[in-house]
C-alpha cells in the first residue's frame, strides 16, 4: 500500500551518531581454481560493477615503469582484436572498462548492464590471457606518455606530489620512486608480457562483484576465469624494500621562475591500518584539514586568505602509513603558510577542541558513511577496503564506536605523538 508524502511536514532530523550502522553482508564464492569472488546482488536496476584486483602495481615490477603501463596498454590488442575492435565492441554495448596501476594493485574495473555481462566478461579474460602488446601502440604510449610528462614537469604542483614521496620514503623505495623520460623509452613489449604473465593471475586476484543480476552470471564467471589455471607462473620472492628517508627535513626547489604560486607539501612517516591509533586520527585528521570547513582551511583560507583550498590526508598505502598536507599558495606566502600549519598543530596539541566542533566533525564522517552504505556499489567498496586489508566485519564496527566515542582528551592526545613540526618533512616547489 502506498502512503501519502506530507509535503508541509518536516523530516525529523536525527544526529548521525545516533543512528545504528550496520554494513550488509557480502557472500563470498570461490571458483573451482580457488579464486574469490566477493559478491552483493542487490539493487533496483539491471546494472553490475566488477572489478578485478591483483597485487601487480609498481611495487612488484622488475623495472621502471612496467606496471604503469601494462595497464595503459592491457586494451590495446589481443591476438585476436585489434585495439580498435577492443573499443568498439566495448562502446557498442554501452559498458565502461578501465584498467588502471597505482603502487600496491592493478584493477580491471567494468560497469555495464546485467545482461551484455557474458560479452564484456569474456572480452576481459581475452585481454588478460591473450594480450600481446603490440609494438606500434607502445610506440604511441611512449610517446604520448613522455610528451605528458614534460607538460607535467612544468607545473609545480606535480613536482612537488614526486618530491614529497621521494624525500618521505626514498627514490629507491616503490613509494618514492617517479618515472622520467629514460624509464618509459627503456620499455619494451616482452616487459610487459611478462608482468602480465607473472602478475595478473588466477592466484592473484580478487573478484568483486555488485548489483543486480541473475545468479547464472556467477557461474559465467566461475566457467571463464575459475576452470583454469591461467597465466600460471612461478613465484618470485618479492626483497624487502628499503625505507632510505632524506636526512634533511626542509626542501626548497626552483621550478618556474614565471610562476606566481608556489606548491607546498607537508608529511610525516605514520602508523599502519593495524594501529590502534589509526581510526581515532582519522577523526583528529578530519577536524584538522581534512574536510572543508577544518582547522587549516578556516585559518589559511578563510582568514588568511593565503590558497584556495588546503587539506591534510593520510596516504592510502598497504604496507607503510604516511600522512601530509597538500596546498598551493603564492610565492610570497608559502613559508607563511607553513608557519600557520604548525601553529594549528600546536593548538591541537596544547589545547581541547569544543565539543560542538568535535560533533560537528563527528556527524560530518558519520553522516558520509550513511551515503557510504547507500546501494550495491558504495557496500562493495566498504568490503573491498576490509578484504584488501586482511580485515573483518569488527573493524567496521569498532570504526563507528571510535566515531561515536572520542573524546577531546583523547584527540589532544594524539596531536601530542603525531603533530610535532620537527617530524614532518616540509617542501615548497616554486
Amino acid at each position: 500500500m502506498s502512503t501519502t508524502l506530507n509535503r508541509k511536514q518536516s523530516p525529523t532530523i536525527t544526529n548521525p551518531t545516533e543512528f545504528e550502522f550496520n554494513l550488509p553482508s557480502i557472500t563470498t564464492v570461490t571458483c573451482n581454481n580457488g579464486l574469490p569472488i566477493y559478491t552483493i546482488n542487490t539493487g533496483t536496476q539491471n546494472v553490475i560493477s566488477l572489478e578485478l584486483i591483483f597485487e601487480a602495481g609498481s611495487w612488484f615490477q622488475n623495472k621502471p615503469a612496467v606496471a604503469m603501463a601494462t595497464a595503459g596498454l592491457l586494451k590495446n590488442g589481443t591476438a585476436n582484436k585489434t585495439m580498435a575492435q577492443i573499443s568498439e565492441l566495448v562502446e557498442f554495448y554501452g559498458a565502461g572498462l578501465k584498467v588502471s596501476s597505482g603502487v600496491d594493485y592493478a584493477t580491471i574495473s567494468l560497469s555495464c548492464m546485467s545482461k551484455h555481462a557474458h560479452q564484456m566478461i569474456n572480452l576481459i579474460f581475452e585481454i588478460i590471457t591473450e594480450s600481446i602488446f603490440p609494438e606500434k601502440e607502445l610506440d604511441i604510449y611512449k610517446t604520448n606518455s613522455i610528451q605528458r610528462l614534460k607538460m607535467s614537469l612544468k607545473k609545480c604542483d606535480f613536482v612537488a606530489n614526486r618530491k614529497i614521496d621521494e624525500l618521505l620514503f626514498g627514490y629507491q623505495h616503490p613509494y618514492g620512486h617517479y618515472n622520467d623520460q629514460p624509464h618509459i623509452e627503456a620499455i619494451n613489449s616482452q616487459d610487459l608480457k611478462e608482468h602480465l604473465q607473472q602478475w595478473y593471475r588466477y592466484n592473484n586476484c580478487k573478484i568483486f562483484l555488485a548489483g543486480k543480476y541473475d545468479e547464472s552470471l556467477l557461474q559465467l564467471i566461475n566457467d571463464t576465469f575459475g576452470n583454469s589455471e591461467w597465466n600460471k607462473a612461478s613465484d618470485i620472492a618479492i626483497t624487502a624494500k628499503e625505507v632510505l628517508p632524506s636526512a634533511e627535513k626542509k626542501s626548497r626547489v626552483i621550478n618556474d621562475e614565471n610562476s606566481v604560486q608556489g606548491a607546498v607539501r607537508l608529511a610525516s612517516p605514520f602508523i599502519e591500518r593495524t594501529h590502534p591509533d589509526y581510526t581515532p586520527m582519522i577523526l583528529l585528521n578530519t577536524l584538522f584539514g581534512g574536510y572543508f570547513g577544518s582547522r587549516l582551511m578556516s585559518n589559511i583560507r578563510e582568514d588568511k586568505g593565503y590558497t584556495y583550498g588546503i587539506y591534510s590526508y593520510i596516504y592510502n598505502n598497504k604496507h607503510l602509513g604516511a600522512m601530509g598536507i597538500s596546498t598551493e599558495a603564492g610565492k610570497d606566502v608559502c613559508e607563511a603558510t607553513i608557519d600557520e600549519v604548525f601553529k594549528e598543530m600546536e593548538i591541537l596539541r596544547t589545547t581541547l577542541i569544543d565539543e560542538e566542533e568535535l560533533q560537528l566533525v563527528k556527524n560530518y564522517i558519520l553522516g558520509g558513511l550513511v551515503g557510504d552504505l547507500d546501494g550495491p556499489f558504495h557496500i562493495i567498496q566498504r568490503w573491498k577496503n576490509i578484504i584488501l586489508n586482511n580485515f573483518t566485519i569488527e573493524r567496521f564496527d569498532n570504526n563507528i564506536k571510535i566515531y561515536k566515542s572520542a573524546t577531546a582528551e583523547q584527540l589532544q592526545e594524539l596531536a601530542n605523538k603525531y603533530y610535532h613540526p620537527e617530524l614532518f618533512y616540509n617542501l615548497v616547489v616554486r
